[in-house]
């Protein structure tokens, strides 16, 4: 997980319609960033839909919400038409971002393990500055845990 006060690591991803964006266009915002492991899983669903609830509460505080994972393009599409999501999906199929984040680790699943996306979420302030990381963050509480933190 990376410090708090540092940095955040730029990016220049695809959006769910193939739109690049980059950190820095978010300059003057805060930014909720939150990598998730996959679309359409029941976790990942929950949170995802918590965000889209309260997205104008965000957009109120001056900030915006992001999700990445490493889904494809296509995948983030459906997923947002699937459940009328109102915030931007950044696909990451190349791990650029997940791993300058920290965000890819060794997980335990079922007794195996594998490489795969913690679920963390970042707050970083108006300058590009971590100023809040929670990691292994509980999906369903995670957008309210955000909005109270603005």
């Amino acid at each position: 997980m990376l410090e708090i006060g540092t940095k955040a690591p730029n990016f220049e991803l695809p959006d769910q319609n193939g739109t690049m964006h980059t950190l820095e266009e978010y300059r003057g915002k805060r930014v909720v960033l939150y990598f998730y492991p996959k679309d359409n899983t029941a976790g990942c669903t929950k949170q995802a839909c918590g965000f889209s609830e309260l997205y104008p509460q965000f957009i109120e505080k001056g900030a915006v919400v992001i999700g990445v994972s490493k889904d494809s393009v296509s995948s983030h599409k459906k997923f947002e038409e699937k459940y009328n999501l109102s915030f931007t999906l950044l696909s990451d199929t190349e791990l650029s971002c997940i791993q300058a984040y920290d965000v890819w680790q060794e997980k335990n699943m079922y007794g195996k393990k594998t490489m795969g996306v913690v679920r963390t979420t970042y707050l970083i302030d108006e300058e590009g500055v971590i100023v809040k990381a929670f990691a292994k963050v509980k999906a369903v509480d995670n957008p309210d845990q955000m909005l109270a933190e603005l």
